[in-house]
């Protein structure tokens, strides 16, 4: 589960990177409730989305060359420069240094050597999400990687994650659910899985994709299509996750949402 109480390396913050911002957010606002708004009066080209009120992510104007609509997770660290100088050494590499966004903290954009995208946070006056694990909001992150196990050495090496094998049904391969450093299983957050060199998002390039709850996954994954969206998978049952489905926004971006199986009872 992803809370937010933020520890080291845990999932802490997300934003959608996209080329047209009013139409994301129209886009989510229709699927998930959210209500887009700007952080301060000048900043118009970054927004929160708001779900009640509370903060589920955010979105803002792609800016980086080539870079092509995407959501990034960000993770928590207490000390940014060390983290980045730990990607670095790592075979990682640093598309934006750490940078400070006023007295709410510094953030860094990273990529991991396999080629997959992802930030990290130093909070100051603002600790991130305000909302998670709830319809609506993250629940959980998954890569999707060439190679699993250099993946899991690299964010190993830099969080200190600790993983749990798990063999996907019908010979679909190794899916390593990933657990922050000296944290209990309860605090389980994300997975990571090696899938074929070519992508459902259309290139060859690892990524992370955040997953999203929702009371009705087929409700929502209509909602999807009928705001323009497109579904590349399901919704399908997994047996002890729930039913879920791959979705990609109007411009590409992906996203998934999962309707969770029911907690067991004793």
């Amino acid at each position: 589960m992803i809370t937010t109480d933020f520890v080291s390396g845990s999932p802490c913050w997300l934003d959608l990177g996209a080329p047209d911002i009013d139409a994301a957010a129209a886009f989510y606002g229709a699927v998930f409730g959210w209500q887009a708004q700007a952080f301060d009066q000048e900043t118009s080209s970054y927004k929160s989305f708001r779900l009640d009120g509370k903060v589920v992510g955010a979105v803002g104007q792609l800016t980086e060359e080539g870079a092509r609509p995407a959501w990034t997770v960000y993770f928590h660290t207490s000390d940014i420069d060390s983290t980045v100088k730990t990607v670095e050494q790592a075979g990682g590499s640093v598309r934006t240094p750490p940078s400070e966004v006023s007295d709410e903290g510094r953030f860094a954009q990273l990529t991991d050597p396999q080629g997959a995208q992802f930030a990290v946070w130093q909070p100051g006056s603002y600790p991130g999400l305000e909302l998670a694990d709830a319809p609506g909001s993250l629940g959980w992150v998954e890569l999707y990687t060439t190679d699993s196990t250099a993946a899991q050495t690299f964010y190993g090496t830099v969080f200190g994650w600790s993983g749990q094998d798990m063999e996907l049904p019908g010979g679909g391969g190794t899916y390593t659910m990933v657990t922050p450093k000296d944290q209990p299983a309860e605090r389980m957050f994300g997975g990571i899985m090696a899938v074929p060199q070519t992508f459902s998002s259309g290139d060859n390039r690892p990524y992370w994709h955040p997953v999203f709850g929702t009371a009705d996954c087929d409700a929502t994954v209509a909602l999807v299509r009928e705001k323009g969206g497109s579904v590349s998978m399901g919704p399908d049952d997994a047996e002890g996750v729930g039913r879920l489905a791959v979705c990609n926004d109007p411009a590409g971006a992906e996203f998934v949402v999962l309707t969770p199986s029911p907690a067991p009872t004793f």
